[in-house]
C-alpha cells in the first residue's frame, strides 16, 4: 500500500532528523578502547565462581564466604570490561550508516538495503 504525500513527507523529515543526529554520534572521537576475548572469558568464569560463593555463603549463613564471593564477582566484571594490552584484541566500533543518495527516496534506499540483505544470505 503506497504512502500518502503527508506520510511520505513525515518519513522524509524523520529520516533527515535521524541522519543529522546519528551523524553526530558516529563522528564522535573514538578513544581506542578494545576488548579482549580472554579477559571476557576469565571475567565470566570469575563471576560464576563468585556467584557460587555468594550462594553458598548465604545458604550456609557464612557472611565471610558471601562477601568474598561478591568481591570475586565484582573482580570478574572489572576484568571482563578491562581493555586489552597486546595481541588478541577485538575492536568494538559502531556501525557506520551508508551515505544516502541525494536523489533517491527513503523507500528506494530501504528497498536497496533489503535487497542487499537478501543477497548476503
Amino acid at each position: 500500500m503506497p504512502l500518502s504525500e503527508q506520510e511520505q513527507r513525515l518519513l522524509d523529515e524523520m529520516e533527515r532528523h535521524l541522519m543529522r543526529n546519528d551523524a553526530d554520534v558516529v563522528s564522535a572521537p573514538r578513544d581506542g578502547r578494545t576488548l579482549s576475548y580472554r579477559n571476557i572469558v576469565y571475567g565470566t568464569v570469575l563471576v560464576l565462581v563468585g556467584l557460587g560463593g555468594l550462594i553458598v555463603g548465604v545458604s550456609q549463613q557464612l557472611i565471610v564466604v558471601g562477601v568474598i564471593g561478591f568481591v570475586v564477582m565484582l573482580g570478574g566484571v572489572v576484568l571482563a570490561v578491562t581493555p586489552a594490552r597486546g595481541p588478541g584484541k577485538m575492536r568494538v566500533e559502531p556501525e557506520r550508516p551508508a551515505k544516502p543518495r541525494a536523489n533517491s527516496s527513503f523507500m528506494d534506499r530501504m528497498n536497496d538495503r533489503w535487497d542487499k540483505r537478501q543477497g548476503e544470505r
